[in-house]
């Protein structure tokens, strides 16, 4: 089938193209760069015509509050048309576990109006709610980075690796719609003080890790349950060691 991902270009993007060729479909890797715009509209009618799915991992270039939202409401409203027009029979996003609890959070205000463009749109859908990726782990810490100290919420977390996000928005791709959110995450559940604690140093990063349940995610304070998964998610197969022995984790 011909599948459109938006954002194909980035981190998930890049590694779910991969999987979808290897699959045999015929896979289009959009983004600007490639003369696919959903903030101006190019190149989107092209790309859709003959469509069957859309995969959306884009991400706003700013994370300023307005500016996230102005993002994730004009994209989505410019993909969203695009495909009703083209007859694109189901739409996969990728978003972030907890997002409806994040409402604190500009960033994640802008998530909010994303998905509530996708269940308005009348397209067969699937939401796929991710936890954190490990590649990200760096700028979480760099987040709360005061001096010599990083403060960050001990809030548990269930990271996640990308392969193992790839992996997962591969399969939920070419599956049949659901028509609402699914969960995935990895197989690891930690505070993120902790874990975060963990990375620096192995990465021989000397700052000290400070907990504080005040310290914001994304502008947003955390309780225990804000960043993970319910009860039954899809888990991915490594965790933060499994993770780290790659030779290609960050060092």
């Amino acid at each position: 089938m011909k599948i459109v991902v938006i954002g194909g270009s980035g981190l998930i993007g890049s590694k779910v193209v991969t999987r979808l060729r290897q699959a045999g479909h015929e896979v289009v890797a959009a983004s600007p760069a490639s003369g696919v715009n959903t903030i101006t509209g190019e190149g989107l009618d092209v790309a859709m015509a003959g469509t069957q799915v859309v995969l959306d991992v884009a991400n706003s270039p700013s994370f300023e509050d307005k500016a996230v939202l102005e993002f994730f409401q004009t994209s989505g409203r410019n993909l969203l048309a695009a495909e009703a027009k083209a007859g694109v029979r189901h739409h996969v996003a990728l978003s972030v576990v907890g997002t409806d609890r994040l409402s604190e959070s500009g960033y994640f205000r802008g998530k909010i109006a994303q998905e509530a463009l996708i269940r308005d749109a009348g397209i067969p859908y699937t939401i796929v709610h991710s936890t954190q990726f490990f590649e990200f782990l760096g700028s979480i810490a760099q987040s709360g980075a005061d001096g010599d100290n990083v403060h960050l919420s001990p809030a548990f977390v269930q990271p996640i690796a990308s392969d193992d996000v790839a992996d997962a928005v591969a399969a939920f791709t070419v599956g049949v719609p659901l028509n609402g959110v699914v969960e995935i995450a990895g197989p690891e559940r930690v505070r993120l003080s902790d874990l975060v604690a963990r990375y620096l140093k192995a990465t021989n990063d000397p700052r000290t890790v400070v907990p504080d349940v005040h310290a914001r995610y994304f502008g947003a304070e955390l309780k225990d349950d804000t960043l993970v998964p319910g009860p039954s998610p899809r888990l991915g197969a490594l965790d933060f060691a499994a993770w780290f022995a790659l030779p290609k984790a960050p060092r």
